[in-house]
């Protein structure tokens, strides 16, 4: 799930991506363009029932393909993702515009 506060100016979009508890994961990372695809970044933050979550600062009026990082083996896209494309492993990343 997403969800997209904008800034009063319109220039920056502070994206909260929301990964549910049916994932069934114990370790997630939120990993995209906005990181430069980096699987060593800051892990997503594991909430009491069993979710992830992770906020990102974006600049507005941009696309940014993203995906999720399970348990350091397996990747998982966004149910609730803006849209979808694929890429060049034969799935699918996950868009979010803001």
């Amino acid at each position: 799930m997403l969800k997209k506060s904008y800034s009063k100016t319109g220039i920056v979009c502070r994206v909260t991506f929301k990964l549910p508890a049916e994932v069934g994961a114990e370790t997630a990372v939120l990993v995209g363009e906005f990181n430069d695809w980096d699987m060593g970044t800051e892990p997503m933050k594991k909430l009491k029932d069993g979710s992830f979550s992770q906020s990102v600062s974006l600049e507005a009026g941009q696309s940014y393909r993203f995906r999720y990082f399970l348990d350091g083996a397996r990747w998982e896209n966004d149910w609730e993702a803006d849209a979808y494309a694929p890429n060049e492993h034969g799935a699918d990343d996950s868009i979010v515009t803001v």
